[in-house]
């Protein structure tokens, strides 16, 4: 059985033999999407920096998907360190996204609804 956590690592693995490892930019924070000069409504790259080398990169591209993830930051539980670090209440999770579509002139919708991990004795996690 696989369980939630176990998820992201399989689908990493799977797409670095995919894509290839010399495809794959890992430890890079992107901060700004890159407009298209010829088409006002389209992203054509993005910005960013490694976080652990002093290396700035910029990203041209066809297409952009955004998937930095939600905002499970903004909204913790109430106990300490329950979640932190699962795939599902990733730490890393900030919302940075919702600010870089809303930058980039993205309408953006359904942000009404917020993750709330199900919790009962001796367990917790994304079920039910």
């Amino acid at each position: 059985m696989i369980h939630g956590e176990s998820y992201k690592p399989i689908i990493a693995e799977a797409a670095k033999m995919a894509i290839g490892e010399e495809n794959i930019y890992e430890r890079v924070f992107i901060f700004e999407l890159l407009k298209d000069k010829n088409d006002p409504n389209a992203v054509a790259g993005a910005v960013g920096f490694s976080v652990r080398q002093p290396k700035f990169y910029v990203f041209k591209a066809k297409a952009v998907l955004l998937a930095t993830g939600g905002a499970t930051l903004l909204f913790r539980p109430r106990s300490t360190g329950g979640a932190a670090g699962r795939t599902w209440y990733a730490i890393f999770d900030t919302g940075s996204g919702y600010y870089m579509g809303l930058k980039a002139g993205a309408m953006l919708t359904q942000f009404e609804h917020r993750f709330i991990p199900f919790r009962f004795k001796d367990g917790y996690g994304p079920v039910g």
